[in-house]
């Protein structure tokens, strides 16, 4: 490909930004669809929690070594392997019958696939272009990511609503057969080394240390014991992998992770603000919406419409941050973000109860929503710009990786806290609002089970004690959740105070 189309050519950015956005779209877009798959595929909330967990689980696993398959593969190869690959898991997922076939089609192909594809897309953009281009290249992608990921919830009303949540899914496979298209406008690239090169074994402890974390997480609400003992061997796993791939440099052989690239501060300090971020925006997105379609009833569209503030606040200033970066660094933006984002946070506090409305929440959304877009429209660039064109691939890796883990555990720890404030709030609640039921063993099952088979406020109507206890759960649990939320915006405003405050300008 010649270097006009190469530097002065929007085509590949466009192409590569749609593979973001489907990636994106998919850890969020079933948030709404939850209670017509539990229906469909006659399975329940945990199960279809775990799935969408699991994706971006599989996802962050394969990161790493997805990123230095580009180096002996081809960046361009890699990505269009991937592109194929998530078309197959799309058509799986959307053809489903059973909650296996979707945890098949959605969590393990997807996955596998989202993983080949997401550290491609930050490396051909930055082997792509340059200067000033590049910085708005890599906004455009960050805003693609983060806006599909808020948008989302509405995206998935409308195909439950009108049509059937499978349509989703076939609307990400008409994305791909356009990114198959357009596949001969991305820019070839040369791979830098041989397959000999590829650390097998640093990739499988990797994967290991990466499964065990989230695994463990994942089941914290059904056997603490066991589950911090997987927490533990994940850990010790991951120290375990940079302890290898230290001593394979020493060796004088090919790393899977060069370790000497975390000693860059703002690629250290950008990865942790991407998870942290986006933890927090797929867990309150997560919580949100089971919120509105368990307790209030609302249908899927209704639900979208309503989460809708926040996808409008992310996308208006994730698109107003690149031109912001002329006047301000980065670092100032972002930390004004996530000022923005903690008020939010605040603002939403205390606003859930059986009679919350869409107007109720819409403030605190919209500039929680506004927040975000500052911090992920620009943490990106603000991660790689350090970093020389040869270790490019590397650092998009972990940057991926840090996305990718923070969408997975956002949803796996605020479904442990709803899970852990309901059943923590039952004894309370049971015994402020119905004294007679507390030892009342089937009274506290009921309530458990209203949550846990996605019950609405119509199981409620013949009982008003049981409408009671619910709310005072309801409030009380919400609310935790949103503090939390505030308060891994709060480490995250601490963090861009560590970033390099440099300006780049357009």
């Amino acid at each position: 490909m010649n270097e006009t189309i190469k530097e002065h050519s929007w085509i590949p950015l466009i192409v590569v930004a749609l593979a973001s956005f489907i990636i994106a779209l998919d850890a969020t877009f079933m948030n709404v669809s939850i209670s017509q798959v539990v229906i469909d595929l006659k399975t329940d909330v945990s199960t279809i929690q775990s799935t969408m967990s699991f994706y971006t689980l599989i996802t962050a696993a394969f990161m790493l070594l997805s990123a230095k398959l580009q180096d002996i593969v081809g960046k361009k190869k890699l990505f269009l392997i991937g592109t194929a690959l998530y078309g197959l898991g799309t058509f799986t997922a959307a053809i489903s019958t059973s909650a296996t076939m979707l945890f098949i089609g959605w969590a393990v192909i997807e996955g596998v696939a989202g993983a080949l594809m997401m550290p491609a897309t930050i490396s051909i953009i930055s082997g792509t272009y340059s200067g000033e281009k590049r910085t708005v290249a890599l906004a455009i992608v960050g805003v693609m990511g983060s806006v599909a990921a808020a948008v989302g919830p509405l995206f998935g009303g409308v195909m439950t609503t009108f049509l059937s949540w499978r349509y989703g899914f076939a609307c990400e496979l008409i994305i791909v057969f356009i990114i198959l298209i357009m596949r001969n406008r991305i820019p070839d690239f040369t791979p830098t080394e041989s397959r000999d090169d590829l650390d097998i074994t640093g990739s499988v402890i990797s994967i290991i240390g990466l499964v065990l974390l989230v695994l463990g997480i994942l089941s914290l609400s059904k056997d603490p014991n066991t589950s911090v003992i997987i927490i533990v061997l994940g850990l010790v796993a991951l120290v375990l992998f940079g302890w290898f791939e230290n001593r394979r440099k020493r060796n004088g052989k090919v790393p899977l992770l060069d370790m000497e690239l975390f000693k860059d501060r703002n690629l250290r300090v950008g990865t942790i603000i991407l998870l942290l971020s986006y933890l927090a925006m797929g867990g309150a997105l997560f919580a949100v919406s089971l919120f509105l379609q368990s307790v209030l009833q609302l249908n899927a569209l209704n639900t979208g419409l309503t989460t809708l503030p926040l996808t409008i606040g992310l996308l208006i200033f994730a698109i107003l941050a690149p031109s912001l970066t002329t006047k301000l660094s980065h670092k100032k933006i972002m930390a004004i973000g996530c000022i923005m984002a903690i008020i939010g946070c605040l603002m939403l506090s205390y606003q859930f109860r059986l009679d919350t409305t869409v107007w109720t929440l819409l403030p605190g959304l919209l500039v929680l929503g506004a927040g975000l877009g500052f911090i992920m429209a620009l943490c990106t660039d603000v991660s790689l710009i350090n970093i020389p064109a040869e270790s490019q691939n590397n650092a998009s890796g972990i940057n991926s990786t840090g996305t990718s883990l923070g969408e997975s555990m956002g949803t796996a720890i605020i479904g442990i806290i709803l899970i852990l404030g309901v059943m923590g709030g039952i004894g309370t609640a049971v015994d402020t609002y119905a004294p007679d039921h507390s030892g009342d063993e089937q009274f506290h099952l009921e309530v458990a089970n209203y949550f846990q088979k996605v019950g609405n406020i119509d199981d409620l109507k013949q009982n008003s004690t049981f409408v009671d206890v619910v709310n005072l759960i309801i409030q009380e649990t919400m609310a935790f959740v949103m503090q939390i939320t505030a308060v891994i915006m709060g480490v995250v405003f601490l963090l861009t105070l560590r970033l390099q405050d440099r300006k780049i300008k357009q």
